[in-house]
């Protein structure tokens, strides 16, 4: 029996190609939008039914309900029942849950959990927040304002060291990274292949920890460094009279942070009969001052992220093996990249 043929004019029928083949449209409205255009093509109800995978019944509804009403017709009709609605004080309780901090023991707010202190579904409460621009389970991190009276003295100085250092003199960024584990893992550890991360067992044994101090050379990007078996004011001196024997004919400009061991009375002794040696101390909570901490966020990247040791003398060799292959490839100045507008403290 031949199918009636449904005319259509050119804006009508390119609509219903745009729908047809948009990635976006709900994939019933796409299969609906195909019916119609199968039936403009003087296709039998039997071509239609094979190529839509759809009954008689289904293509017989949609080619009436776009004859009736066009595109609209299409769509489904509203279910019966009362829509359920959020009123104006779920609204803004969600908003008021998301913005305080939850009980119970938790520190985070999740949109599970504000639907059900507020009785509607997870979708609305994600609907809403979404509106709102509010994301309670995500958190940023800045650097918060420094304490210190003379902030702003003591970073136009390590500043201007970094921009212009004084003639025959060698700015160093000075610091220690501390309890580096040389972890072990209880089984061997699965190598990359195609479709699989590289894998290791969760659990892991700890074959001790080591500590390292370190000095970047600003203006070259080298890197001294040696390991110790602890952060104290006798290693910590012990590293800064190396770096004196070892730049022996350089006016020594050396950025370190608060940190007690680097204002122990020796070291202060020791200093203040160098002439040729002068300390600069970051300002309170602003460690992120001294260059050297681009470094070691370098060297976890590198080496320590996901590292297997079976002692610490492995961990020792492989962290003083990279620090010498990368001041023979890498080593150079950090670059001053950001853009942005200038952020006021």
């Amino acid at each position: 029996m031949k199918t009636k043929q449904i005319p259509l004019t050119a804006s009508q029928r390119q609509e219903l190609i745009r729908i047809s083949r948009s990635q976006k449209s709900e994939s019933r409205i796409v299969i609906r939008s195909k019916i119609i255009l199968y039936s403009s093509e003087k296709k039998t109800y039997d071509e239609i039914m094979r190529l839509t995978n759809h009954c008689r019944e289904s293509v017989a509804k949609w080619r009436k309900r776009y004859l009736e009403s066009g595109i609209e017709g299409l769509k489904d009709k509203p279910r019966p029942g009362k829509p359920r609605v959020i009123t104006a004080e779920q609204h803004a309780l969600v908003i008021e849950k998301a913005c305080s901090k939850p009980e119970d023991g938790y520190t985070n707010w999740s949109q599970r959990r504000i639907a059900q202190a507020v009785g509607i579904s997870q979708t609305k409460v994600q609907n809403i927040l979404s509106q709102a621009d509010l994301k309670p389970h995500k958190i940023d991190y800045w650097c918060g304002k420094s304490p210190d009276p003379e902030f702003e003295n003591k970073m136009t100085e390590i500043i201007g060291l970094y921009i212009s250092p004084p003639a025959n003199a060698l700015v160093l960024c000075v610091d220690e990274k501390t309890q580096i584990q040389a972890l072990d893992r209880t089984q061997p550890e699965l190598p990359l292949r195609q479709g699989n991360p590289k894998r290791q067992t969760t659990t892991y044994k700890r074959n001790g920890v080591v500590s390292l101090v370190a000095a970047l050379s600003v203006h070259e990007g080298e890197i001294t460094a040696r390991t110790m078996q602890s952060n104290n004011a006798v290693n910590f001196l012990s590293f800064l009279k190396s770096l004196e024997k070892k730049y022996h004919k350089k006016q020594l400009h050396l950025i370190a942070d608060n940190l007690s061991v680097h204002k122990h009375k020796d070291v202060t002794h020791w200093l203040s009969k160098k002439k040729n040696i002068h300390m600069h101390y970051t300002p309170t909570y602003s460690s992120w001052l001294n260059q050297i901490e681009i470094w070691f966020n370098i060297l976890t990247k590198d080496v320590l992220k996901g590292g297997i040791w079976k002692s610490k003398e492995e961990l020792v060799s492989q962290i003083m093996n990279y620090i010498k292959i990368y001041n023979k490839t890498r080593a150079k100045p950090f670059q001053w990249t950001y853009t942005g507008k200038v952020l006021k403290i």
